[in-house]
């Protein structure tokens, strides 16, 4: 096995048996990103001196007698999070040349436990996407079939895991942009619970549902990054200083004996492809066969996740982004009066999606249509989260599809912003809601094209902060489910 194809645990301990070094790690990453990302497109910068610096002061610390599992790994993040003195663009024209004053909080955890940072990945311009086609820096293209989408707004972190440029990544999850991604690239995605990882220096989004998370190559993995990136910030009032707590000693056990997990039927609609179909029902048949009980469920509102979150989002967007007017940062177009600069800045900064959004969101927010779009949308809110909260006290976690299909072409779907809108549609709920959910990957199918087969994800959904019963789940699930483990082939 290629040193850059290692897991978090597998590497942490290579290094602290000193069979490798952190140098070699970096450098076998390095190499890989130069290699693949000619294709993928995954990386939107890439900071190989300053990584092999950190690198060269993570075995330094090792040689003093410093351990920590994270000490010297290699990792990614998507450019919608702060690093100090690397560019940041949010894959937006608007920020192209804008270099960030300091690390968001989750950057600085991970920079204190060693963490070695490789660069910048591509996503939808603010993460406003499911597709990572809406970069203004081009599209990130899948590993296992460049001419599909690897999913958004996170997908270049999630391609750059799936084709081994790094040993895991941070993404951030808004309306299921960790998770989307993770399914179609094949790899592991959680996103935590609201109020779990601190939002500092992340570029806002959706305020009230906007979440940093992991992107990595087992469930395990990504606990270990989750319990670096976590905790109380000063700087984010909405953080709780809630611990991670082991799980049942059930789950400890590597089995899945007395879990219960619900299956909600709206989750479950025609018009699903039937390969994705069959490989969830394989997997909810191998959980069984580990133990897990499984219930049928309701959730009467989950229909109304879509249009609640498509009305909630673009309205604090359009809040979010009034900051980017070419007066306070990034791209300034200073020529003229002060609403010539607004209009020739954000005219030619954000591309077509963002301004769609802002207008939408300005549209429901202005006076005369708050109370019948925002305020109403709300209060559908509160009752989506409500009933979720019950059913999770009736059963461990929900079990659900990520998408209704594998991964599609690139430009089939990029004319028609409704149709991009609806492929949120089984994600919207648990952000909604601020609780916890995972990606999982569970199998492969072939899409209607006839073309080869491509990765699916199942989602599991659990209480609030219960993160570690989806995570060992997860863990029980890859190490004891017999499914297809294959590797990507480029052809590079």
């Amino acid at each position: 096995m290629k040193l850059n194809e290692l897991t978090i645990k597998e590497a942490a301990e290579k290094l602290a048996k000193k069979e490798i070094t952190s140098v070699k790690l970096i450098q076998a990453c390095l190499a890989r990103i130069k290699e693949a990302d000619r294709k993928v497109r995954a990386c939107l910068a890439v900071c190989e001196k300053e990584a092999l610096i950190e690198a060269k002061k993570a075995d330094e610390r090792r040689k003093k007698g410093e351990k920590g599992i994270l000490l010297g790994i290699p990792y990614l993040a998507k450019d919608n999070i702060l690093t100090k003195g690397v560019k940041t663009t949010a894959a937006s024209k608007i920020l192209e040349n804008y270099i960030a004053p300091y690390d968001a909080t989750v950057i600085k955890k991970l920079r204190s436990a060693g963490a070695v940072l490789l660069g910048k990945t591509n996503l939808d311009e603010f993460a406003h996407g499911a597709s990572t086609e809406n970069s203004a820096f081009g599209p990130t293209r899948n590993p296992w079939d460049i001419s599909r989408v690897p999913g958004g707004s996170s997908g270049g972190s999630a391609a750059a895991v799936a084709a081994q440029m790094c040993i895991f990544a941070l993404g951030t999850d808004t309306g299921g942009s960790i998770r989307y991604p993770a399914a179609f690239c094949g790899v592991f995605g959680l996103k935590p619970t609201y109020g779990r990882a601190s939002r500092f220096g992340l570029i806002s989004m959706t305020s009230s549902t906007d979440v940093p998370g992991p992107i990595t190559k087992t469930a395990e993995d990504a606990l270990i990054v989750l319990k670096a990136i976590t905790g109380i910030d000063k700087n984010d009032p909405t953080t709780i200083d809630e611990q991670l707590i082991n799980s049942a000693p059930i789950l400890r056990a590597n089995k899945l004996k007395g879990i219960r997990i619900g299956l909600p039927k709206e989750y479950f609609i025609d018009g699903m492809d039937d390969g994705v179909k069959k490989t969830i029902e394989k997997a909810i048949e191998e959980l069984k066969k580990l133990g897990a009980e499984f219930k049928k469920i309701s959730l009467p509102h989950a229909k109304y996740g879509i249009p609640v979150y498509y009305i909630i989002t673009p309205s604090e967007i359009s809040s979010n982004l009034a900051r980017f007017d070419g007066i306070k940062y990034g791209l300034s177009l200073a020529d003229g009066g002060l609403i010539d600069i607004y209009k020739k800045t954000r005219g030619q900064g954000f591309g077509p999606e963002a301004k769609r959004r802002i207008m939408l969101g300005t549209y429901a927010l202005s006076a005369g249509y708050y109370d019948a779009y925002y305020l109403k949308a709300q209060k559908v809110r509160t009752i989506i989260k409500n009933e979720m909260d019950e059913a999770l006290k009736k059963v461990d976690c929900l079990l659900t599809p990520v998408s209704p299909h594998v991964a599609f072409k690139i430009g089939s779907k990029s004319s028609d912003p409704l149709k991009m809108y609806l492929e949120d549609i089984f994600v919207t709920g648990a952000s909604l809601a601020g609780l916890p959910a995972a990606s999982i990957p569970c199998g492969f199918a072939r899409p209607k094209d006839g073309s080869e087969d491509m990765p699916i994800g199942l989602q599991l959904i659990g209480g609030r902060f219960k993160e570690e019963v989806l995570l060992n789940i997860g863990r029980i699930y890859e190490e004891k489910a017999e499914r297809a483990k294959r590797k990507i082939n480029m052809k590079i």
